[in-house]
């Protein structure tokens, strides 16, 4: 059996939401068609006037982090995922009414 109290910090948790984003948003391009590259990509979801729905779609798994560290009753990550995804949401808004 996995003790996972020994990764029940908040660190742990920070890294987790601040991680997982860039890999959402890695698979989504793998999985988009065509064989363009990265940047060209993300210039097109620039020129498209997407780049906060893309963000949001990106942060939004950081919920089932949150949820599976509130399960396993591991607080203290819950509250750096709980940070990080509040961070997100500035940068969000940020990008958004002031971009």
């Amino acid at each position: 059996m996995i003790n996972f109290f020994k990764y029940d910090k908040v660190l742990t948790g920070f890294i987790s939401g601040l991680v997982l984003p860039f890999i959402v948003g890695l698979l989504i391009y793998s999985f988009s068609p065509g064989d363009m590259p990265l940047s060209d990509y993300l210039a097109r979801i620039e020129s498209s006037n997407i780049v906060t729905h893309s963000i949001s779609i990106c942060v939004f798994p950081n919920v089932l982090i949150f949820l599976f560290f509130n399960w396993r009753d591991m607080l203290n990550a819950a509250k750096g995922v709980l940070a990080i995804t509040i961070i997100w949401a500035i940068i969000v808004f940020a990008v958004k009414f002031l971009g």
